[in-house]
């Protein structure tokens, strides 16, 4: 058990956050949200300059990672991080400013 934020968290929970974050895109995706908290999948898909499908998957997996929530709001599906999204870009930031 590895203690974090409050619970413990074993290391196969802590995989699932790794395994559903591993890809550049969705790297990509975790932080873009992270600054624009509400963003549909049509923009996530504009701003990176990628193809809607595949946003769309991988905002799907990151979904069942735990990392992003989604909410249908009318015909627009929107994206804020959960709470462990949020530490989880923390987490990657560090990296990239070092």
């Amino acid at each position: 058990m590895i203690w974090y934020g409050g619970s413990m968290k074993t290391a196969k929970q802590i995989e699932r956050y790794f395994k559903g974050s591993a890809n550049h895109t969705r790297i990509e995706i975790l932080i873009l949200v992270s600054k624009n908290e509400g963003i549909s999948l049509e923009d996530i898909s504009d701003n990176l300059n990628k193809n809607f499908k595949t946003v769309s998957e991988h905002s799907r997996r990151l979904v069942q990672a735990g990392l992003l929530n989604k909410q249908n709001i009318g015909r627009n599906v929107v994206h804020t991080l959960s709470p462990y999204g949020k530490r989880f870009v923390k987490f990657i930031l560090t990296f990239r400013h070092s």
